[in-house]
């Protein structure tokens, strides 16, 4: 299959490292002119030569800015007012016991993980009706389905993704933008791969056998046996983001390495 986004302009949140990154250079090797959003100039400028040297095109760009505020979102709107892809990749994780989620960490996940995607599809979904097409992409996480009781907050933040990204694709029905989620499961990002080298200098093992513990112990229903790589995720993204995904709207597209148990 030949993607070919040549002409096509994408954004991605989140993009300075991770499966943001590898999204953004997946995009930008089928010809998609990509703009990589993060909060510091240093991370982005390192993230597009890393793009680069990875194969992607000479025309990614980045935009320093947070889209977890207001502020930053308005402030990405108005260095790049039109996209026909948005992937909303921004998203904050961690462990904590649910009786020690205090409102001020409700209201930190609720408006970094659901409300970037909120005010960003919000206004870039407009121009894509406009012009008739247009691709908007959440991640989300097998979390949304499986909420883990070490971060119910985090579950349940991804679980208002789904339901957002299904709603906005009936509201955008017929209109030739497609809306999806993207929902991965482990994934080796920088913070997984510290979390492992964490806790494996904890039980005195390496860090890959580390991954197989921690499946084990909290996601025993995973099928893969491992942590899958950005790529793989990206892998996905890249075809949703395709004209050859244009039936696809509405759903949720599992990544998960076959955590979820289910069989829809």
């Amino acid at each position: 299959m030949n993607i070919d986004l040549s002409g096509k302009a994408a954004i991605v949140t989140g993009a300075s490292g991770g499966i943001g990154l590898a999204i953004a250079t997946g995009l930008s090797k089928a010809g998609a002119r990509v703009t990589l959003v993060g909060r510091s100039q240093a991370g982005l400028d390192q993230a597009i030569a890393t793009l680069r040297k990875d194969g992607g095109g000479d025309d990614a760009s980045g935009v320093v800015a947070d889209p977890g505020t207001a502020e930053g979102c308005a402030a990405l709107i108005a260095a790049r007012p039109d996209a026909d892809i948005l992937v909303n990749n921004l998203g904050i994780y961690g462990a904590c016991d649910f009786f020690d989620i205090d409102d001020a960490l409700w209201d930190e996940f609720w408006r970094v993980n659901v409300m970037s995607g909120v005010r960003l599809a919000r206004h870039y979904a407009q121009g894509m009706r406009e012009r008739g097409w247009g691709r908007i992409q959440f991640i989300s996480s097998e979390s949304a389905l499986n909420i883990p009781t070490e971060m119910i907050h985090y579950g349940v933040s991804k679980a208002a993704v789904q339901g957002l990204s299904r709603g906005l694709a009936k509201a955008l029905a017929g209109s030739g933008v497609t809306v999806n989620t993207i929902l991965p499961g482990p994934t080796r990002t920088s913070g997984a791969v510290q979390m492992m080298a964490d806790l494996a200098a904890e039980r005195g093992v390496s860090a890959r056998d580390m991954e197989a513990v921690f499946l084990a112990e909290n996601r025993p229903s995973n099928l893969l046996g491992r942590f899958a790589d950005p790529q793989e995720v990206a892998n996905l993204a890249v075809y949703a983001a395709s004209p050859q995904a244009s039936a696809t709207t509405g759903s949720a597209l599992r990544v998960d390495g076959g955590t979820v148990e289910s069989i829809a």
